[in-house]
């Protein structure tokens, strides 16, 4: 590495990072620049000790960026504007990270869902041994609807919500050991699948999906990112890349949780849809187009917001706000 040429090249960038660090006050634009400043400047920092060390530039960077790291901690927390860009830059960042495993999950699931249908469906002998065809009809007719009916709607809701919410975050913080996210995600895809077919056979297929799409599109979307979140996990444990596995593993977990994080405030929504809206008397267009309304929202959020976000050097890593890492000189 040209020293030289490397302080040419990232002069001004240090030198405006020092300045913000020492600024006395920072605006909402300027703490998102410092926080790119930092980043890069950490990343200088890493190449000048391993290539060619400077003790004097090594000094004078580190106490830039532990000064800036001061800035950061100090301006992160519970502010409005910290918690407006973690919902504008850091939690779209991390669903955008994973958003072609978001879909690879959801693809799968619905095909296990559907081919375990079309398994019941395909033989009758296979069908029957779910229970009596006046045991199935009952089931179809009454216990489907009256299960959105059951205590009051914020207390089914809330209970909806708090065991969905539990299922995600499971889904992620077992996402290491590769299985448990695939357990899940199977046995929900197949009770899904054996839901469906008994519903369709004895009350039909709109009766099915009346009842399903309101809450279950944004609810599934929220289980199909929880378990592409814990895949990821693992997946950083088999492929870390350019890092050390457990660097890898380490940063993907602490964007995951960033994820989870999101997923509860989604299952929440969908919590009030399945109690409140699901079994109301609105005509089902409106039902179903709520839902419908909150999953393409999520997906524009991930791959628009996301994606912007990305762009801007955000990843969604937990880091990001804290400063976690101090530079420190060598």
């Amino acid at each position: 590495m040209d020293i030289d040429a490397l302080k040419t090249a990232r002069a001004s960038s240090w030198s405006r990072l020092h300045e913000l660090a020492r600024s006395s006050s920072l605006s909402g634009p300027e703490i998102d620049e410092l926080a790119r400043l930092y980043r890069a400047g950490t990343a200088d920092l890493a190449s000048i000790r391993s290539a060619t060390p400077d003790p004097d530039l090594i000094r004078v960077l580190s106490r830039d960026l532990a000064t800036a790291r001061a800035r950061l901690t100090g301006t992160s927390g519970t502010s409005a504007y910290s918690i407006a860009r973690w919902f504008r830059a850091e939690l779209p960042a991390a669903l955008y990270s994973i958003r072609w495993w978001s879909i690879t999950v959801m693809l799968l699931f619905i095909l296990v869902a559907a081919v375990h249908a079309w398994w019941l469906f395909a033989d009758p002998v296979r069908f029957s041994a779910l229970g009596t065809p006046i045991e199935l009809e009952n089931y179809a007719k009454s216990d489907f609807v009256q299960y959105y009916h059951q205590d009051t709607n914020a207390e089914f809701g809330a209970s909806v919500w708090v065991n969905n919410a539990f299922i995600a975050v499971q889904c992620v913080g077992a996402g290491i050991t590769g299985l448990y996210p695939a357990y899940v995600l199977f046995n929900n895809a197949a009770m899904l699948g054996q839901v469906a077919a008994i519903v369709i056979q004895f009350g039909g297929i709109w009766h099915f999906f009346r009842f399903i799409l309101p809450h279950g599109l944004p609810e599934l979307t929220a289980i199909f990112i929880a378990g592409a979140a814990g895949v990821r996990v693992f997946w950083a444990l088999l492929v870390p890349g350019a890092q050390t596995r457990m660097q890898a593993v380490a940063q993907a977990g602490r964007t995951m949780v960033t994820v989870a994080l999101g997923l509860v405030i989604l299952l929440f929504i969908s919590g009030i849809l399945e109690g409140f809206v699901t079994p109301s008397d609105l005509p089902d267009w409106l039902r179903i187009g709520l839902g419908l309304l909150v999953t393409i929202g999520v997906w524009v959020y991930t791959f628009v917001v996301g994606g912007r976000a990305v762009r801007a050097g955000y990843s969604g890593d937990l880091t990001e706000d804290a400063g976690y890492s101090t530079p420190v000189a060598g």
